[in-house]
């Protein structure tokens, strides 16, 4: 994946969310951490879509992860309204990325320089760079 210089990047799971910055070339990420939002998770939205008794039952849905990934996507909109980021790469796993996909502002996708579906919070930032460039 082309990632721009100073392009920001969004790295998120239903616990822990942090913004990067790249300070490398367009195929070769060198990332800087640009912040660490103190996010509140206010939005449960996603519990009318999950309250299937199947995923109940077997405890496959978390509403306070989903509700970080939804408040994880409604600062990144604040961001990206304000012009505070330009361009936005998102890297979250696959049920995070799913639920903040529903609440992207229309500012957010027009930024929106791809998506990663994979957990990537607790990974060395050279290997975060690494799958961005195989991406």
């Amino acid at each position: 994946m082309k990632l721009p210089h100073k392009a920001h990047v969004a790295i998120v799971d239903g616990e822990h969310f942090v913004l990067m910055r790249n300070e490398g070339q367009i195929f070769e990420p060198k990332l800087a951490k640009a912040e660490k939002p103190d996010l509140t998770a206010t939005n449960f939205s996603a519990g009318v879509k999950h309250q299937d008794d199947i995923g109940q039952r077997h405890g496959n849905t978390d509403l306070n992860e989903l509700a970080h990934g939804a408040a994880a996507a409604e600062w990144l909109n604040a961001k990206c309204i304000a012009n505070d980021i330009e361009q936005l790469v998102v890297v979250a796993d696959p049920k995070t990325l799913g639920e903040m996909r529903r609440h992207y502002h229309s500012e957010l996708e027009k930024r929106l320089v791809g998506e990663i579906g994979k957990t990537m919070t607790q990974e060395p930032t050279e290997r975060i760079e690494k799958a961005i460039a195989e991406a």
